[in-house]
């Protein structure tokens, strides 16, 4: 694994003093013992965070080409996280990373965070849960957020070795109860000390006038309403008390059914159309019964579809789309070519990776979630359709194909206000099963299935395609599936708001205490300073623009810190921009004869039978994506209107950013886009210096004006995976590949070889 120098020779951890080669040797580490002694006791600790164990006298392994550097320190596990406390800080810390998290320090592994856990026994590596016989020289930990963190136990304490390992294998891998979760216990420690940022605008769709702004923001509200029959959570569990149905849909059929069958509505578009959601309706086997749902799905089929006038398109997510097995089974290959242990691992799959890369599937399932996507945008924007998409229980596939239909159609989901609204009211009022599905309580590992990492991540490919129409970065993504393991934040901690509100003592009941208050992770004030969290605001994003009184010649884009050669671009092209938004015309409505065939696809949908018969052809279906996907990407694109993702092979990237910002041999020393980045902010700064001048002798003083980010200077000095990797250390690269240079032989071999003559010919 890491050096047979290291692991190598003995099972036990009573071993006499061995041959151990080390950057920092043990007895280094009191060299100034009152140095050390202050350095201690410095472990953060949150409310209501309390120490289980530690160990101390553990080295903590950095990987630089391929040698063994280390730090000696204590490492400790509290109910909160694993966290590593070296002696020498200055060795572990950098002064000049200005991006930290106040909340989970670079050594810090939260519980939640903690993937797989393994164990280095006579140089074999072996997965470590349980009861444990005996106990490992080295401890790897393999991170969600794919950190790899190694320990070197063999100058620890027996009994030390003993009860660290055994405490952070039970205290991450056992099964939990909900109510021991670190989460209530920092909410009753910090009951009196929770401040929510009042500058977050957040739309929390946890009122009914929440609902009522989204339907008239949308001008949804001449067809749909809101309606409060689920208050309290006695009509259905699984919906939130507040939601929005179709008008002419009496709210007694919401109580009969419990919530099942009935459309909740998601979003309408410009024209009218509207995105909806329904779960599946019980299977019975009573005729009877069966009967009844017949007439009820008619009944509401008949309601979202009114020919001539509205046309309705279903889409099946649960039989004609992916599955949560794919989604799960192809993450799981995918993360595996990012948790590296070394460097020499590294470049032995580097030959191979990119087969290994597609043999994950990972990418293309992103690139089947956007074509799925377009396809319904096509059918809502092109076809004034209606869609309704379908799925057992509308809280997984429906929350990732209605929230991307939005993001493409919706600038106003594009602001990051808006963008965290949409989670809200998508994903957490829309019962999302984060516990499952983020595993939290380790009960089921076949629940775990990363949905919605998958809908970042399709998130990040439109960013990255069209970073002007997004007011938040690629880092904001990044810090955000970071906080899906940070256990005090319930945002992604619970599988409802029913379950949400039962366990914090808000579900109207009496309770003996007064109901807890947790935070929400959109105060990013909790995590950030104020000059890090410049970094998860685009500064080159494109404001709406706004149309000048007299003309329509006159209009421009109005950039927030926006750079000049880029604004005399975009102004240049705004007015054909905007008369290029493809608001393409309605086709003809289908003939009669559909109206009838559609409603008993949508019955034999819901009630679990098979179709015999596609209404649409899939070659007419296709021929309809391809016109309107070519049609859009072959006119200059408006930042502020239909926003569409290419989704060709080549177009679909990795997000390099958080999968490989761990790992030193895949970075750009002092290259990449943080370079770039830099050059503009520079240009940034002296635009708005020279403007601050031009204020001062307007107005006799200067202007208060937004800080620009300085972050980023001497990018010469930054890593391409800024501003997770600042600094970081330079691994060199064989000219060859691992596998190459193995075959040539040992370094003796290769030395005795006389140079091989070779004709340049003429220069």
């Amino acid at each position: 694994m890491l050096g047979k120098g290291v692991v190598g020779g003995g099972g036990g951890t009573k071993a006499p003093k061995p041959s151990f080669v080390s950057y920092v040797r043990p007895e280094e580490i009191h060299t100034n013992e009152k140095e050390v002694t202050e350095k201690e006791v410095t472990l953060h600790l949150l409310p209501g965070e309390q120490v289980l164990c530690e160990a101390s006298t553990v080295l903590k392994y950095v990987q630089e080409d391929s040698s063994q550097h280390g730090v000696y320190g204590r490492l400790v596990c509290t109910d909160f996280k694993i966290a590593f406390l070296g002696d020498d800080e200055s060795a572990l810390d950098n002064d000049e990373t200005q991006f930290k998290n106040k909340v989970i320090g670079e050594n810090d592994i939260t519980l939640h965070c903690v993937d797989q856990i393994y164990g280095v026994f006579d140089e074999k590596k072996k997965t470590l849960f349980g009861q444990l016989k005996k106990y490992p020289e080295k401890l790897i930990i393999h991170c969600k957020d794919l950190r790899v963190f190694q320990f070197c136990l063999r100058y620890t304490k027996e009994e030390e070795v003993k009860r660290i390992v055994s405490g952070i294998i039970h205290h991450t891998q056992a099964p939990k109860l909900l109510k021991r979760l670190f989460l209530f216990s920092y909410a009753t420690a910090a009951q009196n000390n929770i401040v929510t940022d009042p500058k977050n605008h957040t739309v929390m769709f946890d009122t009914l006038k929440d609902w009522c702004w989204e339907l008239e923001r949308t001008k949804g509200n001449m067809k749909y309403k809101a309606v409060s029959v689920n208050e309290g959570y006695e009509v259905c569990e699984r919906l939130p008390a507040y939601f929005v149905i179709p008008t002419p849909l009496p709210e007694e059929n919401v109580q009969h059914f419990q919530g099942h069958g009935i459309p909740i509505w998601c979003w309408s578009c410009h024209n009218g159309s509207a995105l909806l959601k329904m779960s599946a309706l019980p299977k019975e086997q009573d005729d009877g019964i069966l009967q009844i749902q017949k007439s009820f799905l008619d009944r509401i089929y008949k309601t979202i579809h009114r020919p001539p006038y509205e046309i309705v398109k279903t889409e099946d997510l649960s039989s004609n789309f992916l599955s949560l097995q794919e989604i799960q089974t192809a993450y799981a290959k995918f993360k595996q070519l990012f948790l590296i242990d070394n460097s020499t691992e590294f470049w032995d799959t580097d030959i191979k990776w990119f087969s290994l890369l597609e043999s994950s599937s990972w990418l293309d399932i992103i690139r089947r979630c956007l074509k799925k996507a377009i396809e319904i945008t096509e059918c809502m924007e092109a076809q004034n359709m209606n869609v309704l998409l379908l799925e057992e229980n509308a809280s997984d596939l429906c929350c990732l194909i209605s929230s991307l239909v939005q993001l493409m159609m919706d600038p106003h989901c594009r602001t990051r206000i808006g963008f965290q609204s949409l989670i809200q009211k998508e994903w957490v009022m829309g019962g999302h099963c984060f516990l499952d599905r983020c595993n939290h309580l380790r009960q089921n590992d076949k629940e775990e299935v990363p949905v919605f990492l998958l809908f970042l991540d399709c998130v990040w490919q439109l960013v990255h395609q069209h970073p002007p129409a997004f007011e938040f970065t690629e880092t904001y993504l990044t810090v955000l599936s970071d906080s899906l393991y940070i256990p005090i934040f319930s945002t992604f901690f619970f599988n409802s708001p029913h379950q949400k509100d039962t366990n914090m003592g808000r579900d109207g009941q009496e309770t003996q205490s007064k109901p807890l208050n947790l935070l929400t992770v959109w105060d990013w004030s909790v995590q950030f300073e104020p000059k890090a969290q410049t970094l998860l605001k685009n500064p080159l994003y494109v404001e709406k623009p706004k149309l000048d009184k007299g003309q329509r010649k006159g209009m421009r884009f109005k950039a927030q810190n926006f750079s000049p050669t880029e604004s005399t671009k975009e102004r240049a092209v705004m007015h054909q921009r905007q008369l290029s938004l493809p608001l393409t015309q309605s086709k003809s409505s289908p003939k009669r004869g559909f109206f009838r065939e559609e409603t008993d696809h949508l019955i034999k949908n819901l009630l679990g039978k098979r179709i015999s018969k596609l209404i649409n052809s899939s070659d007419e279906l296709q021929d309809n994506f391809r016109e309107f996907y070519d049609s859009w990407h072959s006119k200059p694109t408006d930042y502020h209107g239909l926003l569409l993702p290419h989704i060709e092979g080549p177009e679909i990237k990795v997000w390099a950013q958080r999968y490989l910002r761990w790992i030193p041999e895949a970075q750009i020393l002092g290259g990449g886009r943080v370079a770039t980045m830099s050059k503009l902010l520079e240009m940034m700064e002296e635009v708005q210096s020279l403007q601050e001048k031009i204020d001062e002798r307007h107005y006799s003083q200067q202007a208060p004006q937004a800080e620009a980010p300085r972050l980023l200077r001497n990018s010469a000095r930054l890593s391409s995976l800024f501003p997770f990797a600042l600094l970081q250390r330079h691994s060199s690269k064989p000219v060859l590949p691992t596998s190459g240079w193995k075959a040539l032989g040992d370094e003796g071999d290769l030395a005795k070889q006389e140079d091989e003559f070779v004709d340049l010919g003429d220069i």
